[in-house]
């Protein structure tokens, strides 16, 4: 059914799209059973919010939201799952260069952010109506804003696209130790 693929070699191959993207990692409602996430009044706090942990959460693509998404993933690994402030200062970079990619490369007036965890493992998504697909560049060619995914691949255990009907989640994944 998905033409095109040439080029994706060493990177994770998009799921088929009758599995949904959370299967196996234990989540409930994906798409199907999903109740909407309760809506505040437009009055209420000018930053948007929401958890994470809970749910995607969507904000708007312009480069403040870099630092939002990186207080929401702080706040959930440290304050919530209690991992370590290294683990949390490693996913803090990386939501940012993926939320960067999102912001500067997609044309997008949103995109989503989503934070999972199972036993061992986290994993943080970020969504964006593009399809167009990000490239790991070798270092030698890369300048200052080139080196994101370089980072993530560096720090990350897995990382990867999975392309959707609309739009792409480019998401990593890191090993954490469970108390």
């Amino acid at each position: 059914m998905m033409g095109g693929m040439a080029g994706l070699e060493g990177m994770e191959q998009p799921r088929p799209r009758s599995e949904p993207a959370a299967a196996g990692w234990g989540i409930p409602g994906t798409d199907r059973d999903q109740a909407p996430a309760p809506r505040r009044p437009a009055s209420a706090a000018p930053e948007p919010a929401g958890d994470p942990a809970l749910g995607e959460v969507r904000l708007p693509s312009r480069p403040q939201s870099a630092g939002i998404a990186r207080r929401l993933t702080a706040a959930v690994l440290l304050k919530q799952w209690f991992l370590t402030p290294q683990l949390a200062e490693h996913a803090v970079l990386l939501v940012s260069e993926l939320v960067g990619n999102a912001v500067r490369h997609t044309g997008a007036r949103t995109f989503g952010l989503r934070m999972l965890r199972r036993r061992g493992w986290i994993r943080i998504e970020v969504r964006d109506p593009s399809r167009g697909l990000p490239c790991l560049m070798p270092v030698q060619e890369m300048d200052l804003s080139g080196r994101g995914l370089f980072l993530v691949d560096t720090l990350s255990e897995r990382w990867g696209v999975d392309l959707l009907p609309r739009g792409k989640t480019t998401w990593f994944e890191m090993r954490i130790a469970d108390r």
